[in-house]
């Protein structure tokens, strides 16, 4: 880090007037942000921080009124209540995704390996499309905050069914008592887990069965049973962070504390995973989902050794206009079968390998700037599991570019919708009502 000397007002006619002479005071000067200088002044950072806050708040809350307004087809009827609730999970994924295109715009770059091609694409619109599953269990690194925000997008992304009303996420359980948002991650069926193995696996377990049960209702899948009106398995994208927390210097420290205490080596740019839960998941859930997909989430702009979520805050990639320059995503694909969930050493093992896999990919990026991507110079013709044989021949895709962006300008109005409708509804009865009471009086008083 460079230092500059500053030199000091002499006390007196015996201090020396050497600008290099140690006078106790020096300046540091601060490392430049990887995004560049601060793009708004004062007045536009204000004004930046009440338009996302008013706009985040008033979202949130339409969203939440609008889980609530929606709360008792529980009662009535279950099939339509979970369609429902995935409704307005659609709309938060709106919501992330237009607060990001307007405020947080970047440049994505997305490949992957040869496992997922033909299911990445750049559409005629510039737009990134994904042909993932509907059922899966999605894994990633977590390097910030954000990276939830990126994976939601993707789903959001997916074609030919979208897939942003049919996240559920592994969090951790404080923050199901953050005001309003907890809440509705609640209404969400999001899966909060207090670390304690004894209470979370009866709680992880009646959430896995619900996500393995079959409905009849709409946004209940594009299978043939659901088309035909029979019970079939819900659209299922379940996120999973087996490192367990966000990278930082506390994280850091922890993840050695552990590859000392189990004698490896630790990562350099991620943290050693947490395998239990990760494993019970695919436990319970292995005979209805087929893939494992997983996740590289690199930022442009952190250096080794460096945290993101010191870098990137929310006032700099929101209020400041300094998002990172580039956000980068490789994709690969493991098929349920091939991994040994049944016996707990050989898991850890398949898990660490995978890690240190996802080490030697951000190491490349670090060092080059860029993930791999499958360039398609040989073409692979794969069948419904993998293997190879029966199918399609599909070319790899390379880099994709693009940006975060909603399909329409209007589609955040989809947010409002729920509330601004029963709100027009309770008006039109209540005027109603006074109209047909104000007849009522008239004709008894012609009475």
């Amino acid at each position: 880090m460079a230092t500059n000397s500053i030199k000091q007002r002499p006390l007196s006619s015996q201090t020396s007037a050497d600008p290099t002479a140690d006078t106790g005071f020096k300046l540091t000067s601060p490392e430049p942000h990887p995004a560049g200088a601060v793009r708004h002044g004062a007045v536009r950072e204000t004004l930046q921080v009440l338009l996302i806050g008013l706009y985040f708040f008033i979202s949130a809350v339409s969203v939440h009124g609008a889980q609530f307004i929606g709360s008792p087809l529980y009662f009535i009827n279950k099939d339509w209540y979970y369609a429902y609730m995935a409704m307005t999970k659609q709309s938060f994924g709106i919501l992330v995704t237009s607060m990001t295109y307007w405020w947080s715009p970047t440049l994505i770059r997305i490949s992957g390996d040869a496992s997922v091609r033909g299911q990445l694409r750049k559409g005629a619109d510039g737009r990134f499309e994904s042909t993932f599953p509907s059922r899966m269990i999605l894994v990633a690194n977590h390097q910030i905050y954000t990276d939830w925000l990126y994976l939601w997008w993707t789903a959001y992304s997916n074609a030919p069914h979208t897939m942003h009303g049919h996240v559920y996420i592994i969090l951790k359980e404080s923050l199901k008592y953050i005001p309003v948002i907890g809440p509705a991650m609640v209404f969400y069926g999001f899966i909060f887990m207090s670390r304690k193995w004894g209470n979370d696996e009866p709680r992880l377990r009646y959430r896995l069965q619900k996500l393995n049960s079959r409905h009849s209702r709409p946004m209940s899948g594009d299978s043939i049973q659901s088309r035909a009106g029979k019970p079939s398995l819900d659209p299922t994208w379940l996120m999973i962070f087996p490192e367990g927390t966000n990278l930082s210097e506390n994280g850091r420290k922890g993840s050695a504390k552990w590859a000392e205490k189990s004698d490896q080596p630790d990562l350099r740019h991620a943290l050693l995973p947490r395998s239990t839960g990760l494993q019970f998941c695919l436990q319970e859930l292995k005979p209805s989902v087929d893939w494992v997909y997983d996740c590289t989430i690199a930022y442009e702009g952190i250096a080794t050794g460096q945290f993101g979520q010191d870098i990137f805050t929310l006032r700099s990639t929101y209020f400041q206009g300094r998002p990172p320059k580039s956000v980068n995503m490789y994709w690969r694909r493991f098929w349920v079968g091939d991994i040994p969930v049944g016996d707990k050493n050989a898991f850890d093992k398949w898990l660490l390998e995978r890690w240190r896999e996802k080490d030697e990919l951000l190491e490349q990026y670090v060092q080059t700037g860029r993930f791999p991507a499958d360039d398609g110079s040989d073409r692979l013709t794969t069948n419904g599991n993998g293997a190879a044989g029966k199918g399609a021949a599909a070319a790899g895709a390379g880099y994709i570019e693009t940006e975060v962006r909603p399909r329409q300008p209007l589609e955040f109005l989809q947010i409002f919708s729920p509330v601004a409708a029963t709100v027009l509804l309770i008006n039109v009865i209540w005027k109603l009502w006074a109209i047909f009471g104000r007849a009522n009086m008239g004709a008894a008083a012609a009475v």
